[in-house]
């Protein structure tokens, strides 16, 4: 019998909104202005900080694996990581608001954010998927250590200087993954999308990078990518 035979149905076609893959992600996305305000207001670094961190960054995987149990869908892939990008870098700033990290790794690492998105609508309209590297969950991996080692005490308040050098290797990692972004849209937009760029597998239209995609990948013309994940906290 083959794989195909033994798939299940998809709970939700692509174009479903009310799921529970975007409940989790929209509740994510609504729990970070709490979060940054708590921050701000009583951080840098507390249990309660470090609990709430966790949990905001643990519903990613959850998100994604929902989605890919009960269907992928379009909005899941965009509203994913968007929310997971809203939570890092709305923490980030408050931490940088606070004096506990410098405010230019935070620029940094936004502006190449809002880079890649932009570039993303770019090629999207041109029918250009650009996949993910596995380089993009090593730099969302190094933001979110980052982030979470801010927030405990023994680390946030005692040896920030930890938070401060493993930041800055998330900046370098965040703009060669850009780069690598970059290229591989460049060598897709010169050969019309038709092959995959730099040995990455399956495509990612409304995704970010690094993490699973809570509504999942979505493939070229709209359709379902074939695992639903992009790989850890959104790809690009």
């Amino acid at each position: 019998m083959t794989t195909t035979e033994h798939r299940r149905p998809s709970t939700f076609g692509p174009s479903a909104l009310a799921t529970p893959a975007n409940a989790l992600t929209l509740a994510r996305l609504l729990a970070t202005p709490v979060l940054v305000v708590m921050v701000v207001l009583t951080g840098p670094s507390s249990w309660l900080l470090a609990g709430v961190w966790l949990v905001c960054a643990g519903s990613d995987g959850l998100d994604g694996w929902v989605a890919r149990k009960q269907g992928t869908t379009r909005s899941g892939a965009f509203l994913d990581p968007l929310a997971d990008k809203f939570l890092v870098l709305g923490v980030l700033a408050a931490l940088a608001s606070i004096h506990e990290v410098s405010w230019l790794p935070v620029v940094l690492i936004g502006a190449r954010e809002f880079a890649m998105s932009v570039y993303r609508a770019f090629a999207g309209r041109r029918g250009v998927s650009i996949a993910a590297r596995q380089t993009a969950k090593i730099k969302t991996l190094l933001q979110d250590l980052a982030v979470g080692l801010a927030l405990i005490p023994p680390v946030g308040l005692h040896h920030v200087t930890i938070v401060r050098i493993l930041l800055w290797i998330a900046v370098v990692a965040t703009l060669y993954t850009g780069l690598e972004y970059l290229h591989d849209g460049r060598r897709l937009l010169a050969g019309g999308g038709s092959a995959a760029a730099g040995g990455a597998v399956g495509s990612v239209s409304g995704a970010g990078d690094g993490g699973d995609v809570g509504g999942g990948a979505v493939g070229p013309a709209g359709t379902p990518g074939p695992t639903g994940a992009a790989g850890s906290s959104g790809l690009a």
